[in-house]
């Protein structure tokens, strides 16, 4: 099976940003995203009709809506474009009492409430996947970055994949489940990861071996379409880009912006290294799957593994050092001042533990939790 690589400009940007319409008043999801979408799209059709790649869409969820990006030249180019559909949503929501929450998972709404939009697509995820599927009451934000070399797709996989624990932890924002704390920084990650397509990308040493593994895997019937290898870090043949998918979705704009920098700079290093023939620093696949499990129990409190000699460290330690190495990286790219907002994230909290503040100031109250994150992503703060 042969899989061509479109190449593109080396770190161009594409990002998305899932997110969920909830009552203004309650702080509950409902499933309103189908009926703000074309709302939406009556105004601006062109955001629905980009191509196969449409910049506003639905999701796997009715209560979901996804913002896309085109292909932007730096970070402030992709954070105008997500600001300008965000606002134009609201234009729809808020005469309707509707609100947006953006958040790994809803602290308290029942997964078995949410309704799934009909689409086949989504109707036979369900009836293979069964009880986690129907679980998937999950949104993210993804990241892809341009690469001009298929050359590069796979060695900057691999480095990616180290640097997971910094990207899972700075974005965690799911502590809570159906009105549970789970002790969790990331439930999200936890739960996505069940379905069988998804989790951890295997190791491909070469490109041919990674056409092998996806035609066993669409001739075994695990997959029909290469679209649907849903790992947490992944290729994107069409486009040109690696795409890190697994952070979770995060409640404000300059977040958003911040890890975008953060995965755009790491990518960049990895490509400089790809070219200057240094193979970039690669864990072994116990320690990528040790480092996820950590950084999604504790957050940035979590010690990670960084080498292969099993060499451990304080997650912020190890997060200061690697800014401070990227910070020629991002004034090359233009995303200094985004890169910096890393550190605010290290100082304010991430967005689990600023849930379970809010949460112990209101004696446990989770629709709290709920529309303090509506106010933080309507205000960016």
């Amino acid at each position: 099976m042969e899989i061509s690589f479109a190449r593109s400009p080396q770190s161009t940007l594409g990002v998305e940003w899932e997110i969920a319409l909830v009552d203004a008043s309650t702080g509950d999801l409902v499933p309103r995203g189908r009926e703000t979408l074309e709302a939406v799209l009556e105004s601006r059709p062109e955001w629905g009709t980009e191509g196969d790649h449409p910049q506003l869409t639905g999701e796997f969820l009715l209560n979901t809506i996804e913002l896309v990006t085109g292909v932007c030249r730096d970070v402030a180019h992709s954070t105008e474009q997500l600001s300008a559909m965000l606002d134009e949503v609201r234009t729809v929501t808020d005469p309707r009492g509707l609100e947006v929450f953006a958040a790994g998972t809803h602290p308290f709404a029942r997964w078995q409430d949410q309704q799934v939009t009909d689409k086949q697509r989504y109707h036979k995820l369900v009836d293979r996947t069964q009880y986690w599927g129907r679980q998937m009451v999950i949104y993210g934000v993804h990241v892809h970055v341009g690469l001009d070399s298929r050359a590069k797709a796979l060695p900057v996989l691999d480095g990616l994949l180290t640097y997971y624990p910094h990207l899972l932890a700075l974005s965690a924002n799911s502590p809570f489940w159906a009105g549970e704390d789970t002790g969790y920084a990331s439930q999200r990650s936890m739960i996505f990861q069940q379905l069988s397509t998804a989790g951890l990308p295997y190791h491909f040493p070469s490109w041919d071996a990674y056409e092998q593994g996806i035609e066993d895997m669409i001739s075994t019937g695990i997959i029909e379409e290469l679209s649907e290898a849903r790992w947490d870090v992944r290729p994107v043949p069409r486009l040109g880009t690696d795409e890190v998918r697994f952070c979770d979705g995060l409640s404000t704009l300059w977040e958003v912006a911040a890890l975008t920098a953060l995965t755009q700079c790491l990518a960049e290093s990895l490509s400089r290294d790809v070219e200057a023939g240094r193979a970039p620093a690669r864990l072994k696949p116990w320690h990528v799957q040790e480092n996820k499990w950590r950084a999604a129990r504790y957050g940035l409190d979590a010690e990670v593994v960084t080498g292969p000699d099993n060499t451990e460290r304080d997650l912020c330690e190890d997060l200061t050092g690697l800014l401070d190495r990227l910070e020629p990286v991002a004034a090359q790219l233009g995303c200094a001042r985004e890169l910096s907002d890393v550190e605010r994230i290290m100082q304010q909290g991430a967005g689990y533990q600023r849930q379970r503040a809010v949460a112990r100031a209101h004696d446990g109250d989770l629709r709290a939790v709920a529309l303090d994150i509506v106010r933080r992503t309507r205000e960016n703060d």
